[in-house]
């Protein structure tokens, strides 16, 4: 993280710095908190979310008593010095009311729900095959994964070929939902295909 403490503008808001919290795989915003110079310390060095409590006037790492902590990626000022972004990984729920964000009322991003799906995929995956399709999908082998995605790919051919708009969109959300059981079957992360794409862009 190449982020200078000492450079940041700490006077300007009494010692505290806003943290923007968002989903490294995503990019939905999770929360927001603030930092003061150690809660950004302890950030830094354990790599897990940490805050400091306005009401309890401590330190806070978020999950300390729930569980639901949040492994920090990347730690980013902005332009001022004065604001943070901090990308991180949660493990559990974020909100305390039991939501996957403090947000529960903006739409998520419509790329960032195909890295939510991954993570539900991925889980799925470990469920028993009674309870659930991508576990039994993937209990047939990566060669069958694979054929759905073929199957799934002709017939979205076939939609946009005769002009089919509903068919279109229907066969799409298939090919997508195809598309990341295969690379969860792969051991290929959604991150590393858009990391692929933008590459080519550049």
């Amino acid at each position: 993280m190449n982020l200078e403490p000492d450079k940041l503008d700490w006077d300007k808001s009494g010692g505290l710095l806003p943290a923007v919290v968002q989903d490294a795989d995503s990019g939905s915003v999770l929360m927001l908190g603030f930092m003061n110079e150690k809660a950004l310390a302890h950030t830094l060095a354990h790599k897990r979310a940490t805050f400091w409590s306005r009401s309890r006037n401590r330190l806070w790492e978020k999950g300390e008593t729930s569980g639901n902590t949040l492994d920090v990626v990347s730690v980013h000022a902005d332009c001022d010095g004065d604001t943070l972004l901090v990308r991180v990984r949660p493990r559990g729920p974020v909100c305390h009311l039991g939501t996957a964000d403090c947000f529960p009322d903006a739409p998520a991003l419509p790329a960032g729900f195909l890295a939510t799906l991954a993570g539900v995929i991925s889980k799925r995956a470990k469920a028993p095959a009674a309870e659930s399709y991508t576990a039994r999908l993937l209990g047939q082998g990566i060669n069958r994964v694979a054929q759905k995605v073929g199957e799934e790919g002709v017939e979205l051919a076939l939609a946009a070929a005769t002009g089919d708009r509903q068919a279109v969109i229907d066969e799409s959300a298939d090919l997508l939902y195809h598309l990341l059981v295969t690379l969860e079957g792969s051991g290929v992360t959604l991150s590393e295909v858009t990391a692929c794409l933008a590459s080519r862009q550049r």
